[in-house]
């Protein structure tokens, strides 16, 4: 049996992408910052009172659409993983999921090695350690330690991710636990007999159906949520913090450059094509990728592009861009990369080759798991500085430029799961 497929639900974004979404939010965005100009206490053009009381309504918008995020995330990817596994009932099932993973695995240990050199080659840390860096902790010693306890817990952090309780996962928010669950199940539902599974197939085309809709009255939101939560950001921080990291940022964002270089090489390979017609046929769902800093907000419409405008059949979206959305994090493990760099620079930690390994392979484990919501990089970010060693303290200042680079990185893994299904396409397609 054969669900609908998900890109052929999306009929309640076509109307926004008609009315120029993307435009909407460019504006929204322009105006979030003049105005966060206007309400910054810096400006002395009101009180820091008013300021702040005006910044937590700026934020109404955005807020409501993250909830609205978070709330259908989780049904959303369910019914897409199980509907790309349903329409894949082949002999080709397990060799498409197998490599698929190693797919992932090899494209975001390229972008870990690509933050690697960038952050050895411009050491943005030393120049802020230089401008007197973060104050409160010292320099402090990896050692072997942390090879032993990166070793000792690689068995156990395996076996945890299939999970003893999947509501738990569910309510805790393991998204690679709910992933592992789905496929289970999805895998379980193609052994049962057509009339068996027929009730159960189309409850998952419901649930897609319903989370569609939903989908559509968060999209609504976005360019005022884009407007508040630039507004806020600015009126709270002040343009000082972008200027004082400027050079940590632009080494973020020139990784990330490369890494979609890399990714138009490789739809060059597999297609012979011009790779900047493929980014202007993709430019919708990185406009909205940019603009919510959520891969899970853009998957609706990903499969979308890819069905209308790159020709990829239905069957391969459905599987890829889901998955994706959670494993295929390479914008965000580059930005993880560099940032760990970047904050053991700061705090004068020297890192040897054996922690820089030990650091590629945690940071390669951690991007798989990270949240498909705005802030998810940094939260992994903390358990990752944690491993090595380095202290947390500086995190604050990073939190206050992640909306930034969260909108970049996220268009960066979107284009990735965008290239994985022209790839996997002219394999299965």
């Amino acid at each position: 049996m054969r669900l609908k497929p998900l890109n052929d639900l999306t009929i309640h974004l076509r109307h926004l992408v008609k009315g120029r979404l993307w435009l909407k939010v460019i504006i929204g965005m322009i105006l979030g910052v003049l105005v966060g100009l206007a309400l910054n206490p810096s400006t002395a053009w009101v009180s820091e009172e008013l300021s702040q009381s005006l910044s937590s309504w700026l934020n109404l918008p955005g807020d409501i659409f993250m909830k609205l995020v978070q709330m259908i995330m989780i049904p959303l990817i369910f019914a897409s993983i199980i509907s790309g596994l349903v329409s894949n009932v082949s002999a080709d099932l397990k060799s498409f999921g197998l490599k698929l993973f190693i797919y992932f695995i090899l494209t975001t240990v390229v972008s870990v090695i690509i933050g690697i050199v960038l952050a050895y080659q411009f050491k943005p840390g030393d120049f802020v350690r230089a401008q007197g860096g973060f104050s409160g902790k010292e320099p402090t010693d990896l050692g072997v330690q942390a090879s032993q306890d990166v070793s000792i817990n690689i068995p156990e952090s395996i076996s945890g991710l299939i999970p003893v309780n999947p509501l738990q996962s569910i309510l805790s928010g393991e998204m690679l636990s709910v992933v592992i669950f789905t496929v289970i199940i999805g895998i379980a539902l193609t052994q049962l007999e057509r009339e068996t599974a027929r009730p159960v197939v189309r409850f998952i085309e419901s649930i897609q159906k319903i989370s569609m809709i939903i989908v559509g009255w968060a999209m609504i939101l976005v360019p005022y949520a884009v407007f508040g939560l630039m507004a806020a950001l600015v009126s709270t921080t002040g343009v000082e913090i972008f200027l004082g990291l400027g050079y940590y940022m632009m080494v973020v964002l020139l990784g990330l450059l490369f890494i979609l270089v890399f990714y138009m090489l490789i739809y060059f390979l597999t297609t012979r094509k011009n790779p900047f017609r493929f980014i202007a046929k993709i430019k919708d769902a990185l406009l909205l990728a940019f603009s919510t800093a959520s891969s899970a907000a853009v998957m609706p419409l990903s499969m979308k592009v890819v069905d209308e405008k790159l020709g990829v059949s239905s069957k391969v979206s459905d599987f890829v861009i889901p998955i994706g959305a959670i494993i295929n994090m390479n914008g965000t493990a580059l930005f993880q990369c560099i940032t760990v760099l970047f904050m053991a620079q700061v705090y004068g930690v020297e890192l040897g080759l054996i922690n820089v390994v030990l650091l590629t392979a945690t940071v390669v484990s951690a991007s798989i798991g990270t949240p498909a919501i705005p802030g998810g990089g940094v939260i992994i970010l903390a358990s990752v500085l944690q491993s090595t060693g380095i202290p947390v303290d500086g995190l604050i200042v990073i939190v206050g430029i992640d909306r930034i680079l969260g909108m970049f990185r996220t268009a960066v893994n979107v284009t990735g799961d965008l290239t994985a299904c022209v790839v996997f396409n002219k394999w299965y397609g």
